[in-house]
């Protein structure tokens, strides 16, 4: 990506412009971040006390028996959201799609071994694992090598 900032008195006010060969991944999180509209925190639910999360301390969060829960290394937290309503917001913090029930912090993956099914089984930084079925296998390892949407 090449970037160039030109700043001069001349301009009244800060605009960006952006010149593309196609849209992507990559282009989508840029825009995010330039209009500003990732999310701060997320709230979760730890008994009956409400507790903030940041997106980047979240390893991954899954769906069980109709309720959805984000899991921190240390704690499990109780949404009251959707889980495609958590991947929608979590897409710019480098969160992908493990499985159906399941999304992942690509950030906080230590290992991964290819089991003979073809899943993945990853390991993250708390010592934690999850299973990536097959069907997201390949959008996985795009994302981790950079190249993902």
């Amino acid at each position: 990506m090449n970037v160039k900032i030109d700043i001069q008195e001349k301009h009244e006010q800060t605009s960006v412009t952006i010149h593309a060969k196609e849209w992507s991944a990559e282009l989508d999180q840029l825009v995010q971040m330039i209009n500003g509209s990732q999310p701060k925190r997320l709230i979760g639910m730890d008994g009956e006390q409400s507790v903030l999360i940041q997106p980047v301390d979240i390893e991954y969060v899954y769906s069980e028996n109709g309720r959805v829960f984000a899991f921190d290394g240390n704690r499990r937290l109780e949404l009251k959201m959707k889980l495609y309503e958590v991947e929608d917001l979590l897409h710019s913090h480098q969160f992908g799609r493990f499985s159906k029930s399941v999304i992942g912090n690509i950030n906080h993956i230590q290992r991964f071994e290819l089991s003979f099914n073809g899943n993945l089984c990853v390991y993250f930084t708390s010592g934690q694992k999850e299973y990536v079925s097959r069907r997201y296998v390949r959008s996985l390892k795009e994302k981790l090598t950079g190249g993902g949407k």
